[in-house]
């Protein structure tokens, strides 16, 4: 059996490792995991009986087009309802999107140290990637928009941007934006945008009536705590939303992710908490780098990027010895571990462990 060629040596989507096997492999009794950007206080309280309520429906297909789930957010949003759709996290709707509007031979234009799922589709789908080298650790718009040709199909820009944690701001955004030809797509991805406190950070469906090339994404996966869910979507116009719908598989979503969704989406007094615990948990570790002479990336998610000095490699072993998972591995920052701030309980036991692995 003969796949297509350019897919045979694709790299593989590595997630955080997770605690059970890291318990057995090394033999193990605590630990903790800041490898994923998961939220740490978990989820609205309110889900466990959304849930158990939706289980009784288990036998029968969800709702194909998540009508209720897209009536509430959508007036959450300010948006209308042909704006939205959902996938099976926000990386799904990158897939519908590349599968949606890309030919071979297309070239699409990403940083060169962003979330990889772009290339990746953008690979399957046999369109090239441009990827343009980060600025401070920021997108360098400017030479992202030198790079588009006749043959750029679609720009992604991450916001903030996964793994170095650092934002784009609404100047910046708009005038790039405004330069943009309007047959290019801008895939802005906003998985961490609940979590920004810096008031030069853009709300991207703010941009949607101005830009009509412009897409946003988004995920119940972090602030909100279902990434066990699997449930995500993008915001667009309606008529680029509609070629998106158009490829996507029926039943994509569960019965049980929208009912979910809907309870976490209602209960914001949980998502302000956990924001405000976020900050202070990025507070405490900048001070602890700091403390430790080590620099670090402006950190505006739910995750800060650090130069532990040492091959992250070797840093990232030494952290699993000690109970603590983060991610390690990052090309173009071999120095860097990238730490999910956890609880101020788990924070304190990485720098513990940091300090020792470190000296």
């Amino acid at each position: 059996m003969k796949p297509k060629a350019h897919i045979v040596n694709l790299p593989v989507y590595q997630p955080g490792k997770p605690i059970e096997e890291v318990k057995r492999e090394l033999g193990l009794e605590n630990v903790i995991k800041l490898a994923s950007n998961e939220n740490p206080y978990g989820s609205s309280p309110r889900v466990k009986d959304a849930i158990l309520s939706e289980l009784e429906n288990i036998s029968i297909y969800p709702d194909g087009g998540a009508v209720n789930l897209t009536e509430v957010l959508s007036k959450y949003l300010g948006v209308n309802q042909d704006q939205i759709i959902f996938g099976c996290g926000s990386d799904e709707v990158i897939s519908l999107i590349t599968r949606a509007f890309f030919i071979p031979g297309d070239e699409t234009i990403m940083a060169d140290q962003t979330f990889s799922v772009y290339k990746s589709n953008a690979d399957i789908e046999g369109a090239k990637s441009i990827e343009v080298p980060l600025k401070n650790g920021v997108h360098d718009l400017d030479v992202m928009l030198a790079a588009v040709n006749e043959r750029t199909k679609i720009i992604w820009v991450c916001n903030p941007n996964n793994p170095t944690g650092t934002i784009v701001s609404e100047d910046a955004l708009t005038s790039f934006l405004d330069a943009i030809p309007s047959q290019v797509m801008v895939v802005l991805d906003e998985a961490y945008c609940e979590f920004v406190t810096d008031s030069s950070y853009p709300d991207g469906l703010s941009l949607l009536n101005k830009y009509p090339n412009l897409v946003v994404l988004r995920t119940f996966s972090k602030i909100y705590g279902l990434a066990s869910l699997r449930i995500g979507y993008g915001v667009g116009s309606p008529e680029v939303i509609k070629l998106i719908n158009q490829v996507r598989e029926p039943f994509n979503t569960s019965s049980i992710a929208q009912a979910a969704a809907i309870v976490a989406l209602e209960d914001q007094a949980f998502v302000e908490d956990c924001r405000r615990l976020n900050a202070e948990g990025i507070t405490y570790l900048q001070g602890e780098f700091d403390r430790l002479g080590l620099s670090h990336l402006p950190a505006h998610g739910n995750f800060i990027m650090v130069d532990v000095r040492k091959p992250s490699g070797e840093v990232f072993q030494a952290m699993l010895r000690q109970g603590v998972i983060i991610r390690a591995g990052h090309q173009k920052y071999p120095s860097y571990i990238r730490v999910s701030v956890g609880t101020k309980e788990q924070n304190k036991v990485f720098i513990q462990a940091l300090e020792k692995v470190i000296a």
